[in-house]
């Protein structure tokens, strides 16, 4: 049987050893990715400064990155149920490399376009093991601790996106000033000011695109492991519209992760910004950047309590509980100033913690055979995090950065229906 041949996901013949080291390598993965998504957070400021954005011109750098998992996951569905898992892995690791090494031509040219560009393929790679690695981690093993295992690894990833605020900050951050009025300083001077102060952004993107092309060796020395589980055969000849009517757990479950990743980018977005804010800390960037640490190492220590709480409790009630605190903190956050208002929006990624992993485990119970399809529009509804920014963003530069907080609190809410309408197993 080839490498690519379509099998039962998991193979009954490999031990639970092979799981194990195979959970531990992937686990590895959601680090990285994780580390690499919140570096768009950093960059968020640092070009607002540098071209004199809005903030809804400056989110078209979370829509860029979003975007691609609308247009990507359906795609990545499929070429993993053709190639494998392995295979799907090492496709999406050279791709976010190709992201990652795209920022220095951007930062050379200087023009905004060639970040959004960048970020667009970075994005496409991790869509790819996004696709690949949620489904692969719920079925290594014991299916009746999938929430768990899931909610793990994505502790994992948090780990990354609490560590690269602090890596953000200093890199990219560190001494950032504003860039000089069009109006009143030549177009050459200007340009040249644009393509120094871009260059930062160059050195941790190619560092991370180093890594990345070293793990996609390891995986694709790997990748006929007895332990690595193929694809599945898929049910054809369905539309996406149809297979999700026929599955509401499923149809309600791609809602709640359009609202989650799009309420959790939408805050870590403009964290930096709202921190800065007089009425709130009135911090410089630097200083800003680095408490946005605290909110994604909440959602961090969250996983891996929430690991071991969803062993013992009805994933769907934990999920309805924490969506239900996070509403009413975004909400106090909105109407306050100062500590009280950073201390609760910060206090958020706390709650955000289990979302993505019980939500993502909850909707593809049951699908069997069609878990890649499943995965695949789960994927695809991460876009939530190119429109809802968009819309804070408008928002906030409509009524102020506070109250445009009341969008994702109203995604929490949809999120907290979903985890009491799934809170019964398949």
């Amino acid at each position: 049987m080839s490498d690519t041949e379509a099998v039962d996901p998991v193979r009954a013949e490999a031990p639970a050893t092979a799981h194990r080291g195979m959970v531990a390598l992937v686990t590895g993965l959601f680090f990285v990715w994780g580390f690499s998504t919140v570096l768009v957070d950093t960059v968020i400021p640092k070009l607002k400064a540098l071209f004199l954005l809005s903030y809804a011109e400056v989110m078209l750098t979370q829509f860029s990155f979003f975007i691609a998992y609308f247009i990507v996951s359906i795609p990545a569905g499929q070429l993993i149920a053709r190639i494998g898992y392995m295979r799907g892995i090492v496709t999406g690791l050279v791709i976010m490399a190709a992201g990652g090494l795209m920022f220095v031509p951007a930062a050379w040219l200087g023009i905004y376009p060639g970040f959004l560009a960048a970020l667009f393929v970075l994005a496409s790679g991790i869509t790819l093991l996004q696709v690949a690695a949620n489904p692969l981690i719920a079925v290594l093993g014991d299916s009746t601790k999938s929430h768990s295992r899931l909610t793990l690894a994505q502790a994992f990833n948090s780990l990354g996106t609490a560590i690269g605020p602090w890596v953000g900050a200093e890199l990219i951050l560190k001494g950032m000033t504003a860039s000089p009025d069009p109006q009143t300083v030549a177009p050459a001077i200007l340009e040249a000011f644009r393509k120094s102060e871009a260059h930062v952004l160059q050195l941790p993107f190619v560092a991370i695109a180093m890594v990345l092309c070293a793990m996609a060796l390891v995986f694709w020395l790997m990748r006929h492991w007895r332990g690595a589980p193929q694809s599945e055969a898929v049910e054809g000849g369905i539309s996406a519209i149809e297979f999700l009517r026929k599955r509401p757990r499923l149809a309600f479950g791609v809602l709640s992760i359009f609202m989650y990743v799009g309420t959790e980018v939408s805050i870590g977005s403009l964290l930096t910004n709202y921190l800065m804010q007089p009425t709130t800390l009135g911090l410089a960037a630097v200083d800003a950047g680095r408490l946005v640490s605290f909110y994604w190492g909440g959602a961090m220590v969250g996983r891996f309590v929430g690991a071991g709480v969803l062993r013992r409790v009805s994933p769907g009630m934990v999920l309805t509980s924490c969506a239900l605190v996070a509403a009413s903190l975004a909400s106090v956050s909105a109407v306050s100033t100062g500590t009280v208002a950073a201390v609760t929006i910060i206090a958020i990624g706390l709650c955000n913690s289990i979302m993505f992993p019980t939500i993502f485990s909850l909707a593809i119970e049951g699908l069997g055979n069609n878990t890649a399809r499943g995965s695949g529009l789960l994927c695809q509804a991460i876009v939530g995090g190119a429109i809802l920014p968009l819309v804070t963003g408008a928002t906030a530069d409509r009524i102020g950065l506070g109250l445009a907080l009341f969008v994702p609190a109203l995604g929490y809410v949809i999120i907290a229906s979903y985890g009491w309408f799934a809170r019964k197993p398949a």
